[in-house]
């Protein structure tokens, strides 16, 4: 991409709505040029040089809105970003995507769900997009790109690590998946960047799942953007008095598809899913273990030591043997506060 077609393309991102809904209609830079060369407002050198700057290396580049490899899907809603930065395999940026997301401080059971979700999708050829945050966005990456099929949509400029928690992470994926971002290299995070960097994960995707969200959150505002886009929004209910589903049961609510199981997904895009064994599904409990009169009293919510003991008639001793062996056979997790049960249907 040349210094003229940079200029025009980051100076589209400070022009009106007006100038942007109609820029969407033409066909190149030249016929922007031709139509607003002298209205659109000056841009930044510094901004120029970056971009120019970005593209000098393998493995990254930066794809401009007019571009033939630019995502068709992306290229469609009313809000495109007029250039897109990357670093990794550009070429699953137009491959069939599902968007996961979630609360950033993440239950153990949504942290496992996501890994049956995004490790499903992946391993049959769909790509996991995500925004790389903490929590449900890290594991969706996390579980997908060991089939090397992941986007993280950064709410920075390109090659900035944030959160610096996820900075192996954004390695991994720079190398084995791809990272892109609307932003030039050196923009720093900024809070209303991350509301910007939502309308790119649904947009770039055929369907968002929201498997675990507060009313208001970010992951809401893109399962919203994905209803405004046309896009498939889906929701994995949770616990009813959890504050951390309350956002996926007002989605259901609002029409969302209640999400049970990763075929669903499939589905959206006239997939079938390889039906293999989960990657951890637990072994059978054999009788030693309690007859499971103990998992039985293990829920999706976190239970304490003090209520197994009461609940099952054990003593304090037993149950704290029996989970050891619970937990060494994946049945269950210790959490804060106790035990939760775990394993894929």
């Amino acid at each position: 991409m040349n210094q003229q077609d940079v200029c025009i393309l980051l100076g589209l991102n400070r022009a009106n709505q007006e100038i942007r809904k109609a820029a969407r209609e033409l066909k190149s830079t030249s016929e922007v040029i031709d139509r607003w060369g002298q209205s659109l407002k000056p841009v930044d050198a510094k901004w120029v040089k970056a971009t120019l700057a970005w593209q000098e290396f393998s493995n990254q580049g930066v794809i401009g809105f007019y571009d033939h490899e630019y995502p068709d899907r992306l290229r469609q809603i009313d809000d495109p970003p007029w250039l897109l930065f990357y670093q990794g395999r550009a070429e699953l940026i137009n491959a069939t995507g599902i968007a996961i997301v979630g609360s950033r401080k993440a239950s153990h059971s949504g942290l496992h769900a996501t890994d049956w979700f995004a490790g499903e999708c992946a391993e049959n050829g769909l790509v996991v997009v995500s925004g790389l945050a903490m929590g449900i966005d890290a594991q969706a990456h996390k579980s997908a790109i060991e089939s090397g099929r992941t986007i993280a949509v950064l709410g920075t400029g390109i090659d900035q690590i944030y959160p610096a928690r996820n900075r192996q992470l954004h390695r991994l994926i720079s190398h084995q998946g791809v990272l892109i971002s609307e932003f030039p290299p050196g923009i720093q995070a900024r809070m209303d960047h991350f509301p910007r960097r939502n309308r790119i994960i649904s947009g770039i995707s055929h369907g968002v799942v929201v498997m675990e969200a507060a009313l208001r959150s970010g992951s809401i505002s893109t399962a919203l953007a994905a209803i405004n886009q046309g896009r498939h929004v889906g929701a994995v209910p949770g616990p009813l008095f959890a504050s951390e589903h309350e956002g996926c049961h007002w989605l259901i609510r609002q029409g969302a598809e209640l999400l049970y199981h990763p075929q669903q997904v499939a589905e959206w895009v006239g997939v079938d899913f390889k039906q293999g064994p989960a990657k951890t599904q637990p072994q059978p409990i054999t009788e030693s273990l309690a007859n499971d009169k103990l998992l039985a009293n293990v829920g999706l919510e976190v239970t304490s030591v003090d209520k197994l003991i009461e609940r099952s008639g054990l003593s304090a001793a037993k149950v704290t043997e029996q989970l050891l062996l619970l937990e060494l056979q994946g049945a269950v997790a210790a959490v804060p506060g106790g035990y939760i049960r775990v394993g894929r249907r």
